[in-house]
């Protein structure tokens, strides 16, 4: 793999893991431009540069965290956390190899319906019901939190964003755009060191024989994911998900006009 693929996939990474238009979707559509291929080892072992930028950029949440597990008792967020995270983190798990080797998940038209119906969710979600307000992820009900993990699994189809399914299934579970960011980013923390732990048991020479370039793709991740966290959390302070799903929209259009020329 060339250099400059390395850096543009991992400026893709980086930017739309967290940006709720979908990091897979999109690096599908990279990887199909690039070569007609998609290299999912390169994909997975690329998502420690975003779980870094996870890591760091919400330290003082998740040092706060422990200690309340640790010192003070409380476990309610810790206790939300790990259950959004199990039904998608089980699933993942799972079905890791059929994923992986599914024509479907590396599929074009799969990404361009997904980022076309998931686009037009995100403009209308502000319309829908919700449940009765609650101010962040501590005080979700248990069954929220697991309906949240819930639409977390629709996430695995690539055009999903895992961002964007968690993130509307926290504002009609009552949270406001940013809160619901928010818990949505801790929520992927297990699952993403879940994933990490996997790839360096069973694939740990893939990462030795291409190391530079991994390296230097994770490094774009990282600083372009940090980036893009700090601006969504200020967007959604004040805004809605909608000119996420309009772009989504456009994109799924660009893509099938692809699609139905070639």
């Amino acid at each position: 793999m060339h250099f400059i693929e390395t850096i543009i996939l991992g400026l893709i990474q980086g930017v739309t893991e967290f940006i709720p238009v979908s990091s897979s979707g999109h690096l599908v559509i990279a990887q199909n431009f690039f070569n007609g291929a998609s290299d999912h080892l390169f994909l997975e072992f690329i998502n420690i540069g975003t779980l870094l930028a996870l890591l760091v950029f919400f330290r003082k949440k998740i040092i706060d965290i422990t200690k309340d597990v640790l010192f003070n008792k409380k476990f309610k967020l810790a206790m939300n956390i790990l259950i959004t995270a199990i039904p998608a983190g089980a699933i993942g798990y799972l079905m890791a190899d059929f994923i992986a080797t599914n024509a479907f998940f590396g599929s074009l038209n799969t990404v361009a319906l997904s980022l076309g119906i998931v686009g037009v969710v995100m403009i209308l979600v502000e319309k829908f019901p919700r449940a009765s307000d609650v101010s962040d992820g501590k005080n979700l009900s248990f069954f929220r939190a697991f309906v949240i993990g819930l639409a977390q699994i629709f996430a695995l189809i690539p055009g999903v964003s895992r961002s964007g399914a968690t993130i509307v299934a926290g504002r009609l579970s009552g949270m406001g755009s940013a809160a619901a960011a928010e818990y949505s980013f801790l929520a992927s923390i297990p699952i993403m060191l879940g994933v990490t732990l996997k790839i360096f048991m069973s694939d740990s020479n893939y990462l030795f024989e291409n190391f530079g370039v991994l390296a230097l793709s994770n490094l774009v991740a990282f600083i372009s994911g940090m980036i893009a966290i700090g601006f969504l959390m200020k967007y959604l302070s004040n805004k809605s998900l909608a000119i996420f799903g309009w772009y989504r929209l456009a994109l799924s259009f660009i893509l099938g006009l692809i699609i139905f020329i070639k």
